[in-house]
Order: C-alpha cells, then structure tokens, then sequence
C-alpha cells in the first residue's frame, strides 16, 4: 500500500526532487503530489473562464482553480510537507499547513531556522520541523519501515 505525500511551499528550488530521489534511493512506496509548480501556469490557471482587466479578478479566478487541485490532493494525502523558503513569502503553504491542521492531516514543516520565529504557529501544529530534505526523508523512513 502506497503512502502518499503532498508537497507544498515554495517553487524556486529543487526540494522536491530531492525528497522524491531520497526516497526513492530507500525504497519507499510513497507516491509524491503537489500544487502546480510552474508559476506561470499556475497564475493562469482560471484564465480560460474569461479575461479579466482587474488582477484582483485573474488571480482570485486562479486561486479557486488552484484550489481544487490543492484541496483534493491534500485530503488524500497521509502527509504533507510544507516547504517555506527565504526568497518569498509563502503564504499559500502557510495556508496549507492550516489546512491541515483543520483535518487532522498530519504535516512536517521544512525551513531554515531564521524564520523560527515568524512560524511558530505553523510549526506548533507540525508533527515535526526539518531543515534539511535529507531529514524528510528520514522522517519518512522511520514512518513507513518503523
């Protein structure tokens, strides 16, 4: 029976993959989902329901089509790992953690540690906080082969 995981958080580097190798190199039977990476067709995402003059518009009819891919794949997941980065601010994988915290999805949160304080209560609903891929895929390891 596969484990599933959802990654979420910033875009800008290759953590996923490196979770996704890490794993694989373990032989864990994990199946890894996650939001749509490429930013720009992820801000496109509502884009065919009609244009819009407004940005406000554009990005509120995206966020929702965003949403449903993101709100599905979270509910099935029996993970998430939320990925906050130093070069923006993720507020989307903030709300994310929230979301889980709402369902009782377990999640682990993975930053540096100069941004402790400001996610402090993201990080006291976490199952853990890592600061390295290599420690997700520990945590993964230890969960699927005990």
């Amino acid at each position: 029976m596969s484990f599933y995981v959802y990654l979420s958080g910033e875009i800008h580097t290759d953590w996923r993959d490196e979770i996704q190798r890490g794993a694989e190199a373990k032989g864990l039977d994990v199946v890894f989902t996650s939001a749509v990476i490429n930013h720009d067709a992820s801000d496109a995402a509502g884009d065919h329901l009609g244009a819009e003059d407004n940005a406000f518009w554009r990005d509120h009819k995206s966020a929702k089509v965003n949403a449903i891919r993101t709100k599905t794949l979270i509910e099935q997941s029996d993970l998430v790992v939320v990925r906050f980065g130093d070069k923006y601010k993720q507020w989307n994988a903030a709300f994310d953690a929230g979301y889980c915290a709402a369902l009782g999805t377990p999640y682990v949160t993975l930053h540096a540690e100069d941004i402790v304080h400001p996610l402090k209560e993201v990080d006291a609903a976490a199952m853990a906080w890592a600061t390295t891929t290599e420690q997700v895929v520990e945590i993964l390891a230890y969960v699927l082969k005990g």
